[in-house]
């Protein structure tokens, strides 16, 4: 992990731009929206608020300001989510049964922990330079760590109110906003046909080499390495609502030889609903509804099929005589489409175009998440904040609309696992050449 030195923007200032998008998430909540856990995959708005000020009371305040003392001394448990080497949590799926502390405590710790947080910052000035850098580090990593929590507080908003039967609007109308998180009509684009670009394969190192580069990475990043990987084509833009309709109405959720032995068996237990289909849509009427922040809306044909999981994405690639990218093959690609950029746009006029590759949806892709070649994850107890999660998952890539500003990156790694669909996840395909 490296200190961010790409912003011209104070520490500070980072800190406390980065920590108010969380408070302006909630803005639009009742108090009664705080604390509702509808599924243990979801966690309650107030547990977010104060998981990542906790992660900075534990992480930052309490071994480096001296003197500090902390808010509650039960919220080290209440509110640790998984790192066993700093003690035990609470449960998460319990977290919905918390109706103490209240929201107005919640939000006295923050503003706690923030005045401490701007204590500790402006420390660094009186710290030799070692010491500084060191410190420096950890504040950024807590803020993309704050940065992930805002965009699991904004999937999880949408969860909480679109699942339930009045389906309420987290806003009533679509608003010019710098709060991206806010607005799924951006998945909406001019219907195009669905077209692939071929790329070459061959030997290409992807990930993130530390000695070079001084932008953040997280640490499953790491360290740059070389793959090799056939000729491959990638489809120009995302599967669409569309697209995925005719998937539905060929009987895509009813055919076994499209679907992965784990997935067929999620289906037929009945996961993906009484009558499948991607999470946020409903049948009203033999019409086809989807739940998007302004309210349950007339399905969006030309907006990116959204809130699928892996085993929906590949028996919708299986469905359409393609397949799901690997995470090397779509690395790849975005980084052809980088030096492009900086080129001043498409260099050869044959190319086609290709859109939606970030901050549209998560991708999934073929690859299992585990370490690259060479891995080491971070010393102590923020070893755990990537390398434990390393079994079963899967690899997406892209960020999504819900990712804040400046948070991912080409060679940036989410994961979840397969059944998981309450995240911005999206469909892109890729096929062999030859």
């Amino acid at each position: 992990m490296q200190v961010s030195r790409g912003i011209n923007e104070p520490l500070t200032e980072q800190y406390d731009r980065i920590r108010q998008h969380a408070v302006d998430l909630c803005a639009p909540l009742a108090v009664d929206d705080y604390g509702v856990q509808p599924v243990p995959d979801v966690s309650p708005p107030k547990w977010h608020l104060a998981h990542t000020s906790w992660f900075f009371e534990t992480f930052l305040l309490k071994p480096e300001l001296p003197d500090y003392v902390p808010f509650n001394d039960s919220f080290e448990v209440l509110f640790n989510s998984y790192y066993n080497g700093v003690g035990e949590q609470h449960p998460r799926t319990e977290r919905g049964n918390l109706s103490r502390p209240t929201v107005d405590e919640v939000y006295s710790y923050r503003n706690h922990v923030d005045v401490s947080m701007r204590e500790l910052l402006a420390s660094l000035a009186s710290r030799d330079e070692e010491a500084s850098e060191a410190l420096q580090r950890s504040v950024v990593l807590g803020l993309h760590h704050e940065q992930q929590h805002q965009e699991l507080l904004a999937t999880d908003i949408k969860y909480i109110l679109g699942k339930t039967p009045v389906a309420d609007a987290y806003q009533s109308s679509t608003v010019p906003t710098t709060d991206r998180a806010v607005c799924d009509d951006s998945l909406v684009v001019e219907p195009s046909e669905l077209l692939f670009r071929e790329f070459a394969g061959g030997l290409h190192e992807i990930g993130v080499d530390v000695a070079t580069n001084a932008e953040f990475c997280f640490d499953n990043e790491t360290p740059r390495h070389k793959n090799y990987t056939e000729n491959f084509k990638l489809a120009n833009r995302l599967v669409s609502n569309a697209d995925f309709l005719k998937f539905v109405e060929d009987g895509g959720y009813t055919r076994s030889e499209l679907w992965l032995s784990e997935g067929w068996s999620a289906l037929q237990a009945g996961r993906f609903g009484k009558h499948p289909a991607p999470l946020y849509w409903r049948q009203h009427n033999d019409e086809w509804q989807e739940y998007v922040f302004t309210g349950l809306q007339p399905l969006r044909l030309h907006a990116a099929v959204a809130h699928v999981s892996y085993y929906e994405a590949d028996a919708y690639a299986r469905w359409a005589g393609a397949r799901l990218p690997s995470e090397v093959e779509w690395e790849i690609a975005a980084q052809a489409l980088e030096l492009e950029t900086l080129a001043g746009g498409n260099t050869d006029a044959e190319s086609i175009a290709i859109v939606q590759m970030q901050d549209s949806l998560w991708q999934w892709t073929r690859s299992a998440y585990a370490a690259y070649p060479g891995f080491r994850p971070l010393p102590g107890t923020l070893g755990e904040y990537n390398g434990k999660f390393m079994s079963g998952q899967m690899v997406l890539r892209g960020g999504s609309i819900a990712t804040p500003s400046g948070h991912a990156r080409s060679t940036y790694r989410n994961f979840f696992y397969p059944p998981d669909r309450w995240q911005f996840t999206g469909i892109r395909l890729a096929a062999d050449i030859g």
